[in-house]
């Protein structure tokens, strides 16, 4: 499975909830497929959404998901630090890691080497985190929801992105009616 597969089983399990997709192609597959004013795509930051996630879990009691790759995570590796020192009970970061830079031409990460990233989260303070397979992030996805519990989950995929269409929705309307989201 690719990352647009996991995308297609997670579906109906984030629907429903606020949303911060990470930069690129992964923004781009999931506005394609299911776009919702509850999701918050990064059109120009890469590294982010797992802070971005953070913030907003900190800031009001819905729960959050923030998907984040694995060259992003690598990126702004700090973030994992700042993670587990502030959990937060409605956060679950997913980290699609498909061992590539998926966005700017599938050159390889270390991720995809050596580094176990979900070894670096623990060591950075994080108390409730898994790795799964591609196969198994819905059901991870939907229990970390239903826990209560901030969870890290490093899903485990092929790399590889299907073509679909730039966003072309103005940055301003998705923060605008994301922003509604969260306010309602």
């Amino acid at each position: 499975m690719i990352r647009n597969d996991v995308f297609q089983t997670l579906k109906s399990v984030i629907s429903e909830h606020l949303v911060v997709c990470n930069i690129g192609a992964p923004s781009q597959e999931l506005h394609a497929m299911d776009d919702q004013p509850s999701n918050f795509y990064m059109l120009g930051t890469m590294g982010l959404a797992s802070s971005i996630g953070l913030g907003l879990a900190a800031a009001q009691d819905k729960p959050v998901i923030a998907i984040d790759g694995d060259g992003s995570v690598l990126t702004n590796l700090g973030t994992l630090a700042t993670i587990g020192n502030n959990p937060q009970g409605n956060y679950t970061l997913l980290i699609i890691d498909n061992g590539s830079y998926g966005s700017t031409g599938d050159q390889p990460t270390y991720a995809g080497m050596n580094t176990d990233l979900a070894a670096v989260a623990k060591a950075c303070g994080a108390q409730n985190v898994q790795t799964v397979s591609a196969e198994q992030t819905a059901d991870a996805v939907k229990a970390a929801i239903e826990s209560d519990e901030m969870t890290i989950i490093v899903s485990k995929c092929e790399s590889g992105n299907v073509k679909v269409p730039v966003i072309k929705t103005n940055p301003i309307v998705i923060r605008e009616r994301f922003m509604e989201e969260v306010r309602s």
